[in-house]
């Protein structure tokens, strides 16, 4: 079985690009105040869903394992 990821949008910091949405329509939607928003909180690992954190151009998007909170995006600096 695959990872689990729980994924959040800081709706603070969202500038509603949409280029979340671009990336993985079936992941996140916009509101009707053009804010991000996924669809579902968890989600199987997903290679589009990461693709679009990493293009978030203000990094509102935070993707964690669900199992242990291990942050997958982005990533841990030590």
């Amino acid at each position: 079985m695959g990872d689990r990821w729980h994924v959040e949008v800081d709706r603070g910091v969202c500038i509603g690009s949409g280029m979340c949405v671009n990336h993985a329509p079936d992941g996140f939607a916009l509101d009707t105040a053009r804010q991000s928003r996924p669809r579902t909180t968890e989600t199987a690992a997903d290679e589009r869903i990461l693709a679009a954190a990493e293009e978030c151009p203000v990094e509102a998007i935070t993707i964690t394992l669900v199992d242990g909170g291990e942050p997958v995006f982005p990533p841990d600096e030590e």
